[in-house]
């Protein structure tokens, strides 16, 4: 068992501005429900404080974190170098999807980079931290973001993409509702 820590510390708080990714968990409470980890890429996480974090969530092929976050709010985020010394950190705590047009979207979608096919904001009130030696990560070069899905999100447009998440993403593999269920469903 790593280190814990009731709320990031400045060491840590350096260490995840270097990463070029992170990795999201979260469980729905039934116990056959899927486990999802999605990893995520581009300039869209931000420390707030030493105990909440968020990150701008972009439009993809399913939508299992909404779904869990609305059902039991668990999420789990986790860091781990590729590059320099070895080193895992992962954040544990509640968390909860923040729509556009909402009072808190307007508030964090500024604290953002613009981007296309944003769909949500995730916010985290961190419980607890935790830092593990990494050693069994392999050390990989960053060479860049893949264009690929921003790309994809210019060319839909934003009305498509409103129509892709209402077909794609309304609901969790496991059935649960997703914040872009329509009110018909």
């Amino acid at each position: 068992m790593g280190k814990r820590f009731p709320a990031l510390l400045p060491e840590h708080e350096a260490f995840i501005r270097k990463q070029n990714v992170f990795f999201v968990a979260s469980a729905p409470l039934a116990g056959d429900g899927h486990v999802n980890v999605s990893p995520k890429g581009y300039d869209v996480f931000r420390l707030l404080s030493s105990d909440r974090a968020a990150y701008l969530d972009l439009t993809g092929s399913g939508s299992e974190t909404s779904a869990h976050l609305l059902e039991n709010g668990r999420l789990t985020i986790m860091f781990c170098a590729f590059e320099g010394p070895p080193n895992i950190l992962r954040l544990y705590g509640k968390g909860e999807v923040i729509l556009p047009g909402s009072e808190q979207w307007e508030r964090l979608a500024p604290l953002f980079p613009t981007m296309p096919g944003a769909r949500q904001i995730v916010a985290m009130r961190i419980e607890e931290v935790q830092t593990s030696c990494g050693f069994g990560v392999p050390l990989m070069s960053y060479e860049g973001d893949r264009e690929t899905l921003t790309r994809w999100a210019e060319s839909k447009g934003e009305t498509a993409l409103e129509e892709y998440r209402a077909a794609k993403n309304a609901v969790s593999l496991d059935g649960l509702p997703t914040p872009f269920r329509g009110a018909d469903k």
